[in-house]
């Protein structure tokens, strides 16, 4: 007989149907067909039932009793919603199989009971904790089972989870690179070590005496609650410390495991306490809501995505808000230098839209125009960065982690909102100076260079391919917005790289490695290692995150043609030079429309990939480092305010008395310097 029926009957009719007699079988049927009617019930009539029929109430009791009888229930505590794996992926692909097809277990266990007969534990869990408390401790004290928490057999089980839990905490916190995660623990005793010496004895009392109780007056609870709050310190500062070290997945897991394991020995502790009588029921209820509460949680992918990205996102987030702080102006200086940067970019851009223009006149295939394409980003993006240009969209996934660390760091007053909306009037105006410095050289550039084509080989090498851009740049005609919004993904993908790159290179020692190496050091001299690794230092996060940004818009033309779809993106820099070439193979004979429609496309195009690039940087950062979102709510409204009393602040170099308290507050969380272990 199935043990899921779809016809429900009354939960006191079940009662009845199995337990007007003793019912000494195992089956987990009757069980099974309480709990499907007992969400439907109202619980205070299963109560009147009970007590108005004691010899049903005592037979079902005894089936209780008898049922979960030396079944062991440590992998409850040891394995449900902990991590099992020390990386990520094959951990996310255990729970998802498990999800899928759950695994076969031991039947001889509470694992496998709690499984078998609740096939949705969160939705049991939620109705078992809606029920008021006295009507729960009632239902308890009419099964007898109010006193399990007492009965040797569960302290022998608790003991044992403790005892597992420790010897792997011990193992993965002893792990070399653990243990370098946290230096400051070198000067003091291991509180791991400690932990389980403590576990020791508290074993040989629970040996010598089965009847023994934990109460929070002993010494051993002390001693094992205030080792389990230094073993989290521990963990606390070997996250804390990774902004300055760095941080690998795999060490990022690991530390995640320990704390799980920590924070389950805490819980299963605290439940073995009892101070008074009262504590017996109310612990027995406890231990029962923890099973089903970890057992609920044992497949969530999406907590297991959270918890494993969250840090990683913040320390990317975190060196990529470093490099943000460069693409703030602050005076005029800032911002004329901001404007003759981003001219410099708009110089090889124009170059490059040319380039780009012969590249796809070339005979060949998509894959090798793909492949010219990306060549053709890539060595110019790379370019641009190396010469200390600027490319004004590469701003804001950087100027959104500094934006996003300033807000989580800094204290949530209304001056400091105020402080940071003039911060936002700094930001704002500095992507649009870069904007109008990439745009004002990148449009005659282009011009120029196939103009002198033109006189050079008496061609005008634009003309075949001058309508189908003019067209392309018309949100009417095409999906040049669309297409702006996959630049703008790839941008955040680009800043995503670079911070990446950042926080490997200092977990790594990338640099240091390179100094010390030996080969570097006989041949070419200790001078120059020091230089090639300053230099690594110093670039290689922006060479890596540019080549793939150029990459990425390369081929993305490409692979669209080979899947039968309509990708492209579209760049405001790019977007300039291309109407400047097809408004020159039209020999300028274009509509008015036309003129019109291209220029305001080439600033729509600019604002959502500013838009797209710059939102999902900051949602990124916010999570990453927890901000509250109905903080950012009244920060907007700030910036909202102060745009209508200062519009100007927003695209002029003006002078303000708050420019002093922005620029400290953004000094004053940002800065965080790489640090030798």
């Amino acid at each position: 007989m199935s043990l899921y029926k779809r016809n429900k009957t009354g939960f006191n009719t079940v009662l009845s149907k199995y337990f007007s007699f003793r019912n000494e079988t195992k089956s987990l049927e009757p069980l099974s067909e309480l709990l499907m009617n007992l969400r439907g019930s109202d619980f205070g009539e299963i109560l009147d039932f009970l007590r108005t029929n004691p010899d049903v109430t005592e037979n079902f009791g005894y089936y209780i009793n008898y049922l979960f009888e030396g079944k062991p229930f440590n992998l409850s505590l040891t394995e449900a919603n902990i991590l099992s794996e020390n990386a990520f992926f094959p951990e996310f692909k255990k729970r998802l199989l498990n999800k899928i097809l759950p695994a076969v277990e031991h039947e001889n266990t509470v694992w496998f009971l709690v499984d078998a007969i609740s096939v949705r534990t969160g939705k049991d869990l939620q109705y078992f904790q809606s029920i008021p408390e006295e009507q729960l401790t009632e239902f308890f004290q009419l099964l007898r089972i109010d006193d399990i928490i007492i009965r040797p057999k569960v302290k022998n089980e608790l003991l044992f989870s403790m005892n597992i839990l420790a010897w792997r905490v011990i193992g993965n916190a002893m792990d070399v690179e653990v243990v370098n995660m946290a230096p400051e623990y070198r000067k003091f005793d291991n509180p791991f070590l400690a932990l389980q010496n403590e576990l020791d004895r508290l074993n040989e009392n629970f040996a010598e005496n089965p009847e023994f109780i934990l109460n929070s007056k002993d010494v051993h609870y002390k001693q094992i609650k205030v080792y389990l709050e230094q073993c989290l310190d521990f963990v606390t500062l070997a996250f804390k410390n990774s902004a300055k070290y760095g941080i690998s997945s795999k060490i990022n897991q690991s530390l995640l495991k320990i704390r799980q394991q920590l924070n389950r020995m805490s819980d299963i502790h605290q439940v073995m306490v009892i101070d008074e009588e009262d504590d017996v029921v109310r612990k027995s209820k406890q231990l029962f809501f923890n099973i089903l509460n970890y057992k609920s949680h044992k497949n969530n992918l999406l907590d297991l995505v959270s918890d494993s990205t969250r840090l990683m996102s913040h320390l990317i987030t975190n060196h990529t808000a470093e490099t943000g702080t460069h693409y703030i102006t602050n005076s005029r200086r800032d911002y004329m230098s901001m404007f003759l940067k981003a001219s410099g970019g708009g110089i090889i851009v124009g170059c490059l839209v040319v380039l780009k223009l012969f590249y796809g006149s070339l005979p060949g295939s998509d894959f090798s125009h793909g492949i010219l394409y990306a060549f053709n980003y890539a060595m110019g993006f790379i370019m641009i960065y190396l010469m200390s240009f600027t490319l004004a969209t590469k701003q804001p996934a950087m100027t959104a982690a500094t934006m996003a660390k300033v807000l989580s760091e800094g204290e949530n007053t209304q001056k400091n909102y105020v402080d940071f909306a003039h911060l936002v009037s700094k930001v704002f105006r500095s992507q649009f100076i870069a904007f109008m410095g990439n745009v004002a050289l990148a449009f005659p550039v282009a011009l120029a260079i196939i103009y002198g084509l033109d006189v050079l080989f008496q061609q005008n090498f634009a003309a075949e391919k001058a309508s189908n851009i003019l067209q392309d740049h018309d949100p009417f005609k095409s999906k040049a917005i669309f297409h702006a919004c996959i630049a703008g993904f790839f941008l955040f993908i680009s800043g995503i790289i670079s911070g990446n790159i950042g926080n490997s290179s200092v977990f790594y020692h990338i640099p240091k490695r390179i100094a010390k190496n030996p080969f570097l050091n006989y041949f070419l001299g200790k001078k120059s290692a020091q230089n090639i690794s300053d230099y690594y230092a110093k670039n290689a996060a922006g060479i890596i995150s540019n080549f793939w940004f150029g990459v990425f818009l390369g081929i993305t033309g490409p692979v669209g043609l080979f899947l039968g779809l309509d990708l492209d993106i579209r760049h405001i820099t790019f977007a300039a030079g291309n109407i400047a070439l097809g408004f020159y193979g039209k020999g300028f004979e274009v509509h008015t429309y036309t003129v019109v429609i291209s220029v305001i496309t080439v600033f729509l195009i600019g604002f959502f990939n500013f838009a797209v690039s710059f939102g999902l940087s900051m949602v990124l950062a916010f999570r990453s480092r927890k901000v509250n979102f109905g903080e950012v709510t009244e920060i907007y409204k700030e910036i909202f305010r102060y745009f209508m009393k200062n519009p100007l602040q927003f695209f002029l170099p003006i002078r303000s008395e708050l420019d002093s308290s922005a620029k400290e507050m953004v000094e004053n969380t940002v800065a965080t310097k790489s640090e030798d272990r």
